[in-house]
C-alpha cells in the first residue's frame, strides 16, 4: 500500500492572482471606503504592499482575506492622516483683498529695475534674496571678499529703493 500523497500546489503568481481577484478587491474597497477614488487608492496601497510580500502572502491559507485586511488597514491609515487636517476658509497669508495684478505689476517693476543694475550688484542681490545664500557663499561664488558683496547688496538696494520711489510718484 502506498501512503496517501498530498498534492502540494504552488501559490499563484501575484500577477495571476491580481488578474483573477483584482476586480473583486476593488469592489470590496469601494464598499469599505464609500468612494471610487478612495477605493482605488486603498486597493493600490494594499496591492503594492502585497506585491512586496507576495512570497509570504501567497502561501497563506486565504490570500484574499489577507489582502482585504490590507485594504481596510490602508483606508484606516489614510483616514487617520486626513482626520488631522483642519479645513480653513482662508489660507494663512492669503489676504482677502490681495490683488494678484498688483503683485505681478510690482514684480515686473522690480525685475525691470534689477535689469538696470550693474552685473555684479544684480548677481549679489539675486544670490542673496532669490537664492537665499549667505554673504560668505556669495563672496565665494563671485570671487570677491564678503565686504565687497555687502557693499554690492547695499548699493543695489539703495538704487532699487530710489528708482521704485521715483516710479511711485
Amino acid at each position: 500500500m502506498e501512503p496517501d500523497r498530498v498534492a502540494v500546489t504552488a501559490p499563484p503568481s501575484f500577477d495571476d492572482w491580481v488578474a483573477a481577484r483584482g476586480a473583486s478587491l476593488l469592489r470590496f474597497a469601494y464598499v469599505v471606503t464609500g468612494s471610487q477614488h478612495a477605493a482605488e487608492d486603498a486597493a493600490q496601497d494594499a496591492l503594492a504592499r502585497a506585491c512586496e510580500r507576495w512570497d509570504r502572502v501567497g502561501r497563506t491559507a486565504d490570500p484574499d482575506s489577507y489582502v482585504r485586511r490590507m485594504v481596510v488597514n490602508a483606508h484606516i491609515s489614510r483616514w487617520r492622516r486626513t482626520r488631522r487636517e483642519a479645513p480653513v476658509e482662508v489660507l494663512p497669508g492669503a489676504g482677502e483683498g490681495a490683488d494678484h495684478a498688483a503683485r505681478v505689476s510690482t514684480a515686473d517693476a522690480v525685475l525691470a529695475v534689477c535689469r538696470d543694475l550693474p552685473p555684479r550688484q544684480r548677481a549679489a542681490v539675486v544670490l542673496r534674496f532669490y537664492e537665499d545664500l549667505d554673504y560668505p557663499e556669495i563672496a565665494s561664488l563671485l570671487g570677491c571678499s564678503e565686504v565687497t558683496v555687502r557693499s554690492h547688496v547695499h548699493r543695489a538696494l539703495a538704487a532699487l529703493r530710489s528708482r521704485l520711489s521715483e516710479e511711485d510718484r
